[in-house]
């Protein structure tokens, strides 16, 4: 994305080699910005944000627990409680989302 390639000159950090082209250094997944001299024009784009969430649709939940497992048990392995519906896992895992 364009903006995780909104990175501060001074805070670059180098992802390609002298001489590289801005076609080469897109094609190895880095950032190219010619506009600065003195600093690497091919360089490693911001870490992506990303959150926890419990997914909202009850039919793409991965199992986390066991059958009759309480909410708290649930929530200390570290993963979502919905008592609802049935036939569905109530104790399920996250999903990564970007911000």
């Amino acid at each position: 994305a364009k903006c995780q390639c909104k990175v501060v000159p001074r805070e670059r950090t180098n992802c390609g080699y002298p001489g590289i082209s801005a076609a080469e250094c897109k094609r190895i997944g880095c950032c190219f910005n010619a506009s600065v001299p003195s600093v690497p024009w091919c360089y490693n784009s911001k870490p992506k944000k990303v959150k926890k969430v419990c997914p909202n649709d009850p039919y793409t939940r991965i199992n986390c627990g066991y059958p009759g497992i309480k909410p708290r048990d649930c929530i200390r392995k570290g993963c979502c409680f919905r008592a609802h519906p049935a036939g569905v896992p109530w104790c399920f895992y996250h999903r990564v989302m970007e911000e």
